[in-house]
């Protein structure tokens, strides 16, 4: 009978096998996949960073290593980063920046990610307490040492500020017992492109080969890299160099258009701050794999994620990897001309 069974048990598997199956036996551990990215990697607590984005903060730190990168208007125009990472202890930039203050428009960004570490550099008095009820833990410069939050001093202030993010996370978490959110899905669903005539006409889908973004006073280019099969990033018409040295790239790409008001809070000089609305329903494109893809987006609560559906409406799948998510109301320029 042992015998009977032990044969049955190898053909059982032999036929699994050669039908594609995965073999039960193997002692391979499926690879595990961050749920941010869609590419492997871990799934640790969330943390996000608010980092400067005018010239005299370039190059910037760490944004290499960040999972998700928004871009959001703020106030005369000009831009600002909130840098996503969630893949603590594993892989986690030493040190990110500079880092700046915090925004209206972010909590609602947050919101969908849960109860996150949120790392920056003050607020304004009005929004201070918008924060503190907000869900996310305030691990800003204010609550932790300089030893965490150190200046560059071969750098001008206010941009020369950055944060040690390991010891930032293992203070909070180890040392502080605080439940950061661990990563998971916030909406995005990954996967390969079709690429047939039928559906690229269905969903109006085009090739790029470089896109320009422009806020008020900021702008961002991108250029198809068929050698790296990433977007190569360009700020202010120059390459978007890291601290290290390489070029910022991202292997999707959002242009998520959405509205942008004025709000009731406002800069040390009187500058109105920009609240952008990622709440509701809206248009935008994906940008991957050389391709401009038209889609709308789909959020209908803060605390829900953002889903994207093609034109003809199926679901929109990113490209594994690094995601930047351009939040913005100006058309963008593909190959040097607005598309409706």
């Amino acid at each position: 009978m042992r015998k009977l069974l032990l044969l049955v048990s190898t053909a059982a598997v032999l036929f699994l096998t050669g039908c594609g199956a995965t073999n039960v036996f193997s002692s391979s551990p499926h690879p595990a996949v961050n749920s941010l990215t869609g590419a492997p990697g871990s799934n640790g607590p969330v943390l996000v960073v608010k980092v400067d984005d005018t010239p005299p903060a370039h190059p910037q730190v760490g944004l290499e290593g960040a999972d998700i990168v928004y871009i959001e208007q703020v106030e005369g125009g000009l831009t600002r980063l909130a840098a996503v990472y969630s893949q603590y202890p594993n892989s986690i930039p030493p040190s990110i920046g500079p880092v700046r203050s915090a925004r209206i428009s972010d909590i609602d960004i947050l919101a969908q990610y849960g109860k996150v570490a949120f790392a920056f550099s003050g607020a304004q008095t009005k929004m201070l307490p918008v924060i503190a009820e907000a869900n996310l833990f305030d691990v800003g410069a204010e609550h932790n040492p300089p030893t965490i939050y150190s200046r560059n001093l071969t750098r001008t202030e206010p941009t020369n500020m950055f944060v040690d993010p390991v010891a930032l996370l293992k203070k909070t978490i180890d040392v502080e017992g605080k439940a950061v959110v661990t990563a998971h899905s916030i909406g995005f669903q990954f996967g390969g492109l079709n690429k047939s005539e039928q559906w690229r006409t269905t969903n109006r889908v085009e090739t790029a080969t470089s896109v320009s973004m422009k806020w008020p006073t900021s702008s961002y280019q991108l250029t198809w890299s068929a050698a790296t099969k990433k977007w190569m990033i360009g700020y202010e018409h120059q390459p978007d160099l890291s601290a290290n040295g390489s070029q910022l790239s991202a292997d999707t790409f959002l242009i998520q258009n959405v509205s942008i008001t004025d709000s009731i809070y406002h800069d040390k000089v009187g500058g109105i701050t920009p609240f952008s609305n990622t709440v509701g329903t809206g248009t935008g494109y994906i940008l991957r794999d050389g391709y401009a893809i038209p889609a709308t987006w789909s959020r209908p609560d803060p605390t829900a994620g953002t889903t994207w559906t093609l034109l003809d409406g199926s679901p929109a799948l990113m490209k594994p990897g690094h995601i930047w998510i351009a939040l913005t109301d100006q058309k963008p320029l593909f190959n040097g001309s607005a598309r409706s």
